[in-house]
């Protein structure tokens, strides 16, 4: 295993921002501008704790570092709550495809769940309309200075609630107007993805793919049901598969700090299906620490087990889950790489590789993407 650079980041001969980049795990709801948050709020006549979009910023943030992944819910509340109009979701969409591309986001599934935008009386099929039309709006936008994006809808269920079956349909009705995949989201620990094994199920007989949110707030217990009952493709953060991994260090070098020897690893019977089968691990490095996802491995970011998963052969792909909370870009999770696990390009390459195989995108236009990706990255070579 890599040893963690925690002092100084390795001097870099390329622009991190630049790089073509995939996003397969970030929020609709939590990737908001603060200024926009702003202007809706006083809209729609919601309360928020600033109006300087700053202090909003920094307000988001700070709730979010607070090692609950249950506080780090609570400030969805805010956005959440201006997202409850057509105009609010088609702005909201169309940003966040403006801002991806920012980041050198070339393709991206946004995950979004349709039931929480319904207190204004919009239907579930036009609140899905609305943020389709507002994603198409920002493709757009993008290629009229002259870059593209390409992304997707990733339809979400909270899995406190009652309403999967429902949620499935509307996912499979849009299979064809954007929809990519399914999600649950939530509150993990003690709504395990069993609770929606007939919406599952439902899903399956109609090939339309799903991610679950597993291995986050809960631990392999949730990442068995997420592939039992919920047939996942791709783990939701996944991060806690580390709990079914076993590292033994040599007694000679358990307390030397420049040894590079990780001892034996011995693999759980889950971890290795996971491994083995090549399903993606949705790690979300920044959000991570901030929920306490990984606070079992350690207390800093040199502690997660991402690097030893990477190391390993598992299939991880990075990402940022909400950039407005963990106040992240995707060039940043990498710059974090870089910094912490000395991480080179081709690290980078293939961890956005990885992603771009993971993607739910039809094959050809797969493979048109992972050809895209190995161009950018070999003219940097």
């Amino acid at each position: 295993m890599t040893e963690p650079i925690v002092d100084a980041a390795p001097a870099l001969d390329f622009d991190l921002k630049s790089l073509p980049k995939v996003s397969l795990h970030d929020h609709l709801d939590g990737g908001l501008r603060p200024a926009t948050i702003i202007e809706l709020a006083e809209a729609v006549g919601h309360t928020l704790p600033s109006t300087d979009p700053t202090a909003l910023g920094e307000w988001f943030r700070e709730s979010a570092d607070s090692g609950s992944l249950v506080r780090y819910l609570e400030t969805f509340d805010h956005t959440v709550a201006v997202m409850q109009t057509k105009e609010g979701l088609v702005r909201v969409a169309k940003e966040f495809v403006e801002d991806l591309a920012d980041d050198g986001v070339v393709y991206g599934e946004v995950r979004w769940a349709p039931e929480q935008h319904l207190q204004n009386g919009l239907t579930l099929d036009e609140v899905v309309e609305a943020v389709q039309e507002g994603l198409e709006a920002g493709v757009e936008a993008v290629a009229e200075t002259g870059r593209e994006i390409q992304v997707g809808q990733l339809i979400t269920a909270m899995r406190h609630a009652d309403r999967g079956q429902e949620i499935a349909e509307l996912a499979v009705r849009h299979r064809d107007k954007g929809a990519v995949g399914f999600d649950i989201a939530g509150a993990e620990d003690g709504f395990l993805p069993s609770r929606f094994r007939d919406a599952f199920t439902y899903l399956a007989e109609n090939n339309f793919p799903a991610t679950v949110h597993a291995g986050e707030a809960a631990g392999l217990d949730s990442i068995q049901s997420a592939l039992v009952d919920g047939r996942a493709l791709r783990l939701g953060h996944g991060v806690r598969i580390a709990e079914d991994i076993m590292v033994e260090f040599d007694e000679d070098d358990a307390d030397d700090e420049d040894s590079d020897n990780i001892g034996l690893v011995t693999l759980g019977n889950l971890s290795s299906w996971i491994r083995d089968r090549g399903i993606a691990l949705e790690i979300c490095p920044s959000s991570n620490l901030q929920t306490g996802a990984i606070a079992a491995f350690g207390e800093g970011i040199e502690s997660h087990p991402l690097d030893m998963l990477y190391q390993l052969g598992f299939n991880v792909t990075i990402n940022t889950d909400n950039r407005l909370m963990s106040g992240v870009t995707l060039t940043d999770e990498f710059e974090l790489l870089v910094e912490t696990f000395d991480y080179d390009l081709d690290d980078l390459l293939e961890l956005t590789l990885n992603a771009a195989e993971a993607s739910f995108l039809p094959l050809e236009e797969k493979e048109a993407l992972v050809e895209y990706i190995n161009g950018a990255y070999g003219d940097l070579g």
